[in-house]
């Protein structure tokens, strides 16, 4: 283990085909490094949901994301030049294949957001909490349910 681990890391990027499965790597060894494996799973779900995104909506697919260590989990954001904000569906047509990143984001995250910026953009967010001594076993296990 490094003797000095960074409570954030940042990166701007222009989103590719594979640039989803690059950062998920870098997510989990920051995870890792910051002894929280067990967030992992969603939050490099989360990571690809917005990702996703950024290809879909933003036209010249640049972004920063933002990984910040908290006392108690991880924040992500991911940060564009697009006003479009997202939304979640009310009705998503069961045979559709898209329209669920928010959806899967609500279940998995334990609080998300979106943030405009006034001279254009926005950064969309989201915190996962970890596993302490504190947490009631009860409660992680119904997260874990919800990721599935």
């Amino acid at each position: 283990m490094n003797e000095y681990i960074p409570a954030q890391y940042s990166m701007r990027l222009t989103v590719g085909s594979h640039a989803a499965r690059h950062v998920r790597r870098i997510v989990r060894s920051f995870l890792k490094e910051w002894r929280m494996p067990e967030l992992s799973d969603a939050v490099e779900l989360g990571v690809t949901e917005l990702l996703a995104n950024v290809v879909q909506h933003v036209p010249d697919r640049r972004c920063e994301l933002l990984l910040l260590r908290q006392p108690a989990g991880v924040r992500v954001e991911v940060t564009d030049g697009s006003d479009e904000l997202p939304l979640s569906p009310a009705h998503v047509d069961p045979e559709a294949e898209g329209g669920r990143g928010l959806l899967l984001l609500d279940a998995m995250a334990d609080k998300w957001g979106v943030s405009p910026w006034h001279g254009g953009g926005k950064t969309v967010w989201f915190e996962c909490g970890a596993l302490d001594d504190t947490t009631d076993p009860q409660q992680w296990s119904h997260h874990q349910e919800m990721l599935g």
